[in-house]
Order: structure tokens, then C-alpha cells, then sequence
């Protein structure tokens, strides 16, 4: 992974970007987890550190890194047209309704957030917009570098998802402190798999995933129909 450089200004801001009271509700999706625990597929410490690696490496390392990439790129270059193929491609890429709405609902807190910050997006409010997209679009404005704000977005993914897990499970506080220094290590590692990952591999293929968040938004749906 290339060395990570930053002004102080610029590690502030990812600072802000990647905290967990950035108002975008990332603490309140699961991506899965919720339906994994509930199933006995995850009941402790070990298997949710598990889970995250699996999702992490072959996920998020897969389609949002390449993604966020790509939108930094395009947002650099003014190219409007490049971030809306990077938009839909990330709606694209979500296996499931509930993956999709995750990223999408996320967007579009963070459009709002945006707006209310003073930063412009090219991209149009009317559909449904990416939240790594415009993540990426926020690091771009504030000059914050690719591998920076890649660790930043991951930092993020991570902190909401094992906050969930202190829930969900339920862990202990000091259970969660423990399996975030156990996880940290596989950030930089992350990063390294997406900078192989080529514009045409970009995307996640995990089961397990894919049968968890299905079988939550299908569970739900029932609940609400009810």
C-alpha cells in the first residue's frame, strides 16, 4: 500500500468523515448481521470478527474501495459523467434491496449533509445517489488523498458494524475494543486487494451475504405487512 500522507487540515477532515456521529446513520445498518445473529450464525466475540473479515476482504475491498476510487478520480476531473456511471454502478453492485438502501439511504443523508456544509455535487438529487460515491466527492473538496480516505471509509465501515455487533450479539464494551484492534490490522491489507481489483472486477459475489440481507428485508417485510 502506498504511504499515507495528509495535511493537518486534510487529516481533520477525514477525522469528521469517518467519525460515528457523522449524521448519516451508518450505526443503524446491519448489512446482514442482524439476520446472521439471529440465525445462530454468529453468537460470539470470534464468529462476528469472522464475518467482518470475510465482508471486509471480499466486499468492501472488492466494490466500495474501487468505487471510492473511481468517484475521486471523476470528481477531480470535473467529470460529471464518470460520477454518474460510478453512482449507478455502486446501486448496481448491491445484492439485495436492503444492500441498496443501506447505500442509498446513507446518500442521501449525506447529500443533505453536504448541501448544509456549503460543498457542491454534480450529481442530481432526484435518484437515488451512492454514499461511497459521495464520500468520495466530500474527500476529493477537502484534499484529502486516495489511501487516506480509503483507511477513513474503512475505519468507518468497521467502527458502525461491530457497534452493531455490541448490540446485536451482545458483546461486552470491552469485548468491541478488543475485536477493533483485532480487525485494524486487515485495513491496510483491504486496500491493497482493491488496488488489484480492475474496473471490470469490481463487484462481490459472498453468499452468505447476500442470503443474510435477503432473508432480513424478506423477514421485515413480513413484519410491516402484518
Amino acid at each position: 500500500m502506498a504511504a499515507i500522507t495528509t495535511t493537518d487540515s486534510a487529516l481533520l477532515r477525514l477525522m469528521q468523515l469517518s467519525s460515528v456521529s457523522l449524521p448519516v446513520g451508518g450505526y443503524a445498518f446491519s448489512q446482514g448481521l442482524e439476520f446472521a445473529i439471529e440465525r445462530g450464525w454468529v453468537s460470539n466475540a470470534q464468529q462476528v470478527s469472522e464475518w467482518l473479515e470475510q465482508q471486509l476482504l471480499y466486499s468492501v475491498a472488492q466494490t466500495d474501495l474501487p468505487l471510492l476510487k473511481l468517484a475521486m478520480i471523476a470528481a477531480e476531473a470535473d467529470d460529471q459523467k464518470g460520477l454518474l456511471q460510478c453512482n449507478d454502478l455502486a446501486l448496481a453492485c448491491r445484492e439485495t434491496r436492503e444492500l441498496r438502501l443501506t447505500d442509498s439511504a446513507m446518500g442521501e443523508a449525506m447529500n443533505r449533509l453536504l448541501v448544509s456544509l456549503g460543498i457542491s455535487q454534480p450529481l442530481p438529487t432526484s435518484g437515488e445517489l451512492s454514499f461511497v460515491v459521495l464520500f468520495g466527492i466530500a474527500a476529493q473538496n477537502w484534499q484529502i488523498d486516495y489511501p487516506t480516505s480509503a483507511l477513513g471509509f474503512l475505519w468507518s465501515w468497521l467502527e458502525n458494524q461491530v457497534a452493531a455487533a455490541t448490540k446485536l450479539v451482545p458483546l461486552g464494551q470491552t469485548q468491541a475494543q478488543q475485536l477493533l484492534g483485532e480487525l485494524q490490522p486487515l485495513l491496510p491489507q483491504a486496500i491493497s486487494r482493491a488496488d488489484a481489483v480492475t474496473d471490470d472486477e469490481i463487484g462481490s459475489g459472498l453468499q452468505g451475504l447476500a442470503i443474510a440481507s435477503a432473508g432480513h428485508e424478506t423477514q421485515y417485510s413480513r413484519l410491516f405487512r402484518s
